[in-house]
């Protein structure tokens, strides 16, 4: 083998900066990082998808273009099937925004929020303008909207990532009416468990872009089906880099089958969202602690002791969430909710936590 071969040579300096993705596994503990549904996955429904497979399913290419799931979402949703498009997860979905309308442009995200936004974003080689959010996580829309003059794309995840606090539809439509008309991606995968939708507005915005998925509320996280709204002009761009055969068969069968039984997922949610509550007034209630009200599946938090000591602490207890490498988060901790019994675990952990942390610091 030629050993005077230097990949680096080749590569981008955008590349050469950033971090692969590869988070640790720490399989026997109570895992609050992901956002995920805590729930099983109902019985019934694993098995109506099961039922619904043939042997084509696995020696047949998918559908390239999910027309059976575009279906039921235009169905569920009332859009025609020139607005929908589905992608492996939202963040193939980002990263082909990145491609068509961030790559040699300027892309304004606003931050802290969803990594993945600002990774696409800079393997697409856009030129990334970040725009604080204030002391509330709350979206200062005028520096957005000047921000935004010129560039190619504008990203606002709502609720967002982590702070779980929403947009409201006035100040979406500022950012639309005042970006100089530039495709504006609102990310809205946790809509199922609050926030504003806002699906009314792709009708008077044709630089409108919503993004959802399955991963959360619909408990399909393992199966990645991402989908986003948008109009038929936009799409046209976006279908140009799209993979072929994106999304596999059986991910396309079990979220048709997810959409057909969404009641059953709405009872989940409801479950989630009382859970939450509970949560976050025992967190408000626990001395050293300041959390965050949330309109989705997770709580954003910050303690009086360290976040990365708590984080390693709550470790060694089993229980797994979610600590940022982001600057702008180096004081902040999220927990996921999860069932009762796994929420009980993670408090009844933070305060032994703390308790420890506390003693170390008077000794």
């Amino acid at each position: 083998m030629s050993s005077s071969f230097n990949a680096e040579i080749f590569v981008r300096e955008e590349i050469k900066g950033l971090t692969p993705y590869n988070p640790d596994v720490y399989p026997e503990c109570v895992k609050l990082d992901a956002n995920e549904n805590p729930y099983p996955f109902p019985k019934d429904i694993q098995e109506r998808i099961c039922r619904a497979l043939g042997t084509e399913t696995f020696t047949r290419y998918p559908d390239a273009m999910a027309g059976k799931l575009v279906h039921e979402i235009c169905t569920c949703y009332g859009l025609d099937p020139n607005q929908v498009m589905l992608g492996n997860g939202s963040d193939e979905l980002i990263q082909n925004l990145m491609l068509t309308f961030g790559a040699g442009n300027r892309v304004v995200i606003a931050v802290p929020t969803f990594s993945m936004y600002g990774i696409h974003a800079r393997v697409a080689g856009a030129e990334i303008v970040e725009v604080p959010r204030d002391r509330n996580f709350d979206l200062v829309v005028n520096e957005i909207v000047q921000a935004g003059s010129g560039a190619g794309l504008v990203v606002i995840c709502s609720p967002n990532n982590p702070s779980g606090n929403s947009a409201t539809t006035e100040q979406l439509i500022a950012i639309l009416e005042g970006c100089c008309h530039c495709p504006v991606v609102v990310d809205q995968a946790y809509l199922e468990f609050g926030g504003t939708d806002m699906q009314p507005l792709l009708a008077e915005y044709d630089n409108l872009v919503i993004l959802r998925t399955f991963s959360k509320a619909f408990g399909l996280a393992g199966l990645r089906v991402g989908y986003l709204f948008a109009n038929p002009g936009l799409l046209n761009f976006l279908f140009k880099v799209k993979q072929p055969f994106n999304l596999n068969n059986f991910s396309q069968a079990a979220a048709r089958e997810v959409l057909r039984n969404r009641d059953l997922f709405a009872w989940q949610v409801a479950q989630i969202t009382g859970a939450k509550e509970k949560l976050y007034q025992a967190l408000q209630d626990m001395p050293g602690i300041q959390v965050y009200p949330s309109d989705t599946n997770y709580l954003l938090f910050a303690t009086s002791a360290p976040a990365n000591e708590v984080y390693k602490g709550l470790l060694q207890e089993k229980v797994l969430i979610r600590n940022f490498g982001d600057p702008l988060l180096a004081r902040y901790l999220r927990v996921t909710v999860g069932t009762p019994e796994e929420n009980k675990i993670f408090l009844r952990a933070l305060r032994k936590v703390i308790d420890t942390l506390g003693e170390k610091k008077n000794d």
